[in-house]
């Protein structure tokens, strides 16, 4: 049985179709990407699985849970055991580093001494450890994408979810991040559903693809690794 499953799923704004009768299985501890076109709704498909929006029609089970079905959230973002990073990172920008990843710890009722290990052990992973008291706009950008990794994968999420995160970067930027993000779900295991328009991040990133245009997806194996 597929860890995620996709059932036919619809999802309009007003007029504007921009997901017609998707179906996705994806794998525990797949890297799917979600590639194409700007418009195609890529972006959409993450915010369904995250609950953030609501299909009109089909259905989204995670885990053998029926999370949404047509009209309905029935399980809220976060009881789906997820992280997402978002294009714009949406770092807290008065908030420190430390306190960024803290945060979410909190929302899920992690104890203190726990939270704050947890914290410490993410940063040394990403090698950030030394940046726990800066606010966001004193970091560079490489810096906050990794802040932003960090902060969805503290909560040790089964499945990490990522937009266009490094479409700000330079190539070798994103090949460097992209290199380290691979060594992480070697070590965590989490399912990633990664959406870009970049050909050359699916080739780094993904075991699976898919292509989606025209409202339409299909499943690939390109860029399998």
């Amino acid at each position: 049985m597929s860890y995620i499953e996709v059932d036919r799923v619809s999802k309009s704004f007003g007029a504007r179709v921009v997901i017609n009768k998707l179906s996705l299985h994806i794998g525990k501890s797949d890297r799917l990407v979600l590639f194409g076109p700007s418009g195609c709704g890529k972006t959409t498909v993450l915010r369904l699985l995250a609950g953030l929006d609501v299909p009109d029609l089909g259905s989204i089970r995670i885990d053998g849970r029926l999370v949404a079905s047509a009209g309905k959230n029935l399980v809220p973002p976060e009881k789906r055991d997820l992280g997402m990073v978002f294009q714009d990172l949406a770092l807290w920008p008065h908030m420190t580093v430390q306190q960024n990843l803290i945060f979410g710890l909190n929302a899920r009722r992690v104890r203190k001494h726990e939270a704050e290990v947890r914290v410490r052990d993410m940063l040394n992973r990403v090698g950030l450890e030394h940046r726990s008291e800066a606010r966001p706009h004193q970091l560079s950008g490489g810096e906050q994408q990794w802040i932003a990794l960090a902060r969805a994968l503290v909560t040790r999420p089964s499945i990490l979810l990522m937009d266009e995160p490094l479409s700000s970067l330079e190539e070798e930027r994103k090949r460097s991040i992209a290199s380290d993000l691979l060594h992480l779900h070697r070590q965590f295991g989490f399912t990633l559903i990664y959406v870009t328009h970049d050909q050359a991040e699916t080739d780094l990133l993904a075991s699976r693809v898919c292509r989606m245009q025209d409202l339409q997806a299909r499943q690939s194996t390109d860029g399998a690794t």
